[in-house]
């Protein structure tokens, strides 16, 4: 039986996007999940009740703004008002996922920055702090002006793969932009790295160019932050085998894998795809070669750590 927390001003309220992650960290953290309502009038609009006091506590929201990204980020900016409103002490954002975050500079003229917008959105509806996992581009901090704790899906992904106990590891970035990802579960593995070298011609589009480092004859295992219609990580994977790497895994912290991404990984080289729970799998999510792990106790420890004024970082050192 989880051990009650002793502190009444912490609670954690749940909205629509991943409920069962909510649980488990409200479980982690001794508590249970805050009551709450989320219903729809007639014409779609977003109604929330808060069943409970909530004057003068630290509330805890967990939302990831994944598929339906925009009812997801409604649910929340209206759950932050309602909050404010009903007089809660802090509001703190647990995002696990933060959509919009791929949207985070002009690669055209006339393109919008969103994951600011987004940013100046949930500030002004009265988020007092943001608890987030591996950001697709860690500036995206700097985007806020309130306080964020970037937590990192590594730890729980390199643990996996210590356990299994693979020989002659290569970890493989699929882009220049992930080589420092790539560079920690290196050094954690205590395994080279390799880089695929390719150009997008389009969204959700890749081409493989050519691959930077040694493969041939070892197991490799791609690490990407986000895996969406897989086409990147399963092309990647093909060409590893190519170039001579005996088994491909791959890894990710956020499963959006959306369209056509079940069938390309099922129909993939890839041996196992391990991802994490930021974002729950759907029903048509059906692969057998994916597995998936939960970051409810990171979560759950982060926020207990926020609540008590303890380090963060420590966790990760």
């Amino acid at each position: 039986m989880t051990r009650q927390y002793q502190d009444e001003f912490l609670k954690v309220f749940s909205l629509n996007s991943n409920p069962k992650l909510a649980e488990e960290i409200a479980d982690h953290i001794g508590v249970e999940l805050g009551k709450s309502s989320v219903k729809r009038f007639s014409d779609g609009e977003v109604q929330i009740n808060i069943e409970e006091s909530v004057r003068g506590c630290d509330v805890y929201v967990v939302q990831s703004t994944s598929n339906p990204v925009n009812e997801h980020l409604m649910e929340l900016l209206i759950m932050i008002d309602a909050l404010k409103r009903a007089s809660a002490r802090t509001i703190n954002v647990v995002s696990p996922y933060y959509g919009y975050a791929r949207q985070d500079r002009k690669a055209r003229s006339r393109e919008p920055i969103t994951a600011k917008l987004v940013a100046d959105i949930i500030e002004k509806a009265g988020a007092d702090r943001l608890i987030t996992l591996d950001f697709h581009a860690a500036q995206i901090q700097g985007f806020f002006d309130i306080p964020i704790d970037h937590l990192f899906g590594m730890p729980i992904l390199s643990k996996y793969f210590e356990e299994k106990q693979l020989k002659d590891v290569v970890v493989v970035s699929p882009d220049h932009g992930g080589v420092t990802r790539a560079r920690q579960l290196a050094d954690r593995l205590k395994a080279p790295i390799a880089i695929i070298d390719k150009r997008r011609p389009e969204p959700n589009v890749a081409e493989v160019m050519n691959i930077v480092g040694e493969v041939e004859g070892k197991t490799a295992i791609l690490i990407d932050d986000i895996i969406d219609t897989a086409g990147t990580i399963t092309l990647a994977a093909e060409a590893m085998l190519d170039s001579g790497a005996k088994e491909v895994y791959a890894c990710c912290t956020h499963p959006v894998l959306s369209g056509p991404a079940n069938d390309r990984i099922e129909k993939s080289p890839i041996k196992e795809l391990i991802v994490t729970n930021t974002i729950p799998l759907t029903d048509q999510i059906t692969s057998s070669k994916i597995k998936q792990l939960s970051v409810g106790e990171l979560i759950a420890e982060s926020i207990k750590r926020v609540h008590e004024h303890r380090s963060i970082s420590t966790l990760f050192s």
